[in-house]
């Protein structure tokens, strides 16, 4: 089996040297940038598997990285951990938003990393079926595969996680669903989240959808569900 690439966007030179270090020896391919600018350049031409990606970085910060990469279309099914130092939920939320898949706080145990790599790696290899399926309810098409939502034909713009929330609560609609079920189906259960993450992804869905917000009812006190 080929090699998984992992991507580092980090400045601090410790840092990288050590991850570069152990995830060479769990076997993976290892590239770097220290700065935004550069990740934003190779990342397209190297195409890696997974990005870590610092959040303080000199010049163009991680944010902005992981915008440009869930707005290219090239790009936008690489999966990203953010590393930060700050570990402030608004950070973290920020994050999600834009399309982030998991993060990390600094100080970090470099084993717990290398853990959520696998993790993140593994159900990207091996996603459970009824998440890939096709789902077409009222006026919209959720394509997991192409990432692809479709609202009466048009396409809406939503990031890696806003996707799979909406296509995870339309594969059941009239259910009711709380947030942990929802981090639990979409990111894993070994995923540590705020409600507000949660709630955040769901009002970014629901700009999204506009006219038809409504298809997403919240339920006081427990979750949410996909209107019948």
């Amino acid at each position: 089996m080929a090699k998984s690439r992992i991507f580092i966007v980090e400045d601090e030179e410790d840092i990288t040297t050590l991850l570069h270090y152990h995830l060479t020896r769990e076997g993976y391919s290892v590239s770097t940038a220290a700065h935004g600018e550069d990740a934003i350049k190779q990342i397209p031409n190297q195409m890696p598997n997974l990005v870590l990606l610092d959040l303080m970085l000199p010049g163009l910060d991680g944010l902005e990285v992981c915008r440009a990469l869930k707005q290219s279309s090239k790009t936008v099914g690489i999966p990203i951990i953010m590393l930060t130092a700050k570990g402030e939920e608004s950070d973290i939320v920020a994050g999600l938003e834009l399309g982030a898949d998991d993060y990390v706080t600094k100080p970090f145990s470099i084993k717990v990393l290398i853990a959520r790599v696998r993790s993140l790696l593994r159900r990207r290899r091996n996603p459970p079926a009824d998440t890939e399926a096709t789902i077409q309810t009222h006026d919209l098409v959720i394509n997991p595969g192409r990432h692809e939502v479709l609202l009466k034909g048009k396409r809406l713009d939503m990031t890696f996680s806003e996707l799979r929330i909406l296509h995870f609560l339309a594969s059941r609609p009239g259910w009711v669903m709380t947030r942990e079920q929802i981090v639990d189906a979409v990111r894993g259960t070994d995923y540590a989240v705020t409600d507000r993450a949660v709630d955040v992804q769901i009002v970014g869905i629901r700009k999204k959808l506009a006219q038809r917000a409504d298809y997403i009812e919240t339920v006081r006190g427990v979750g949410y569900r996909f209107k019948e």
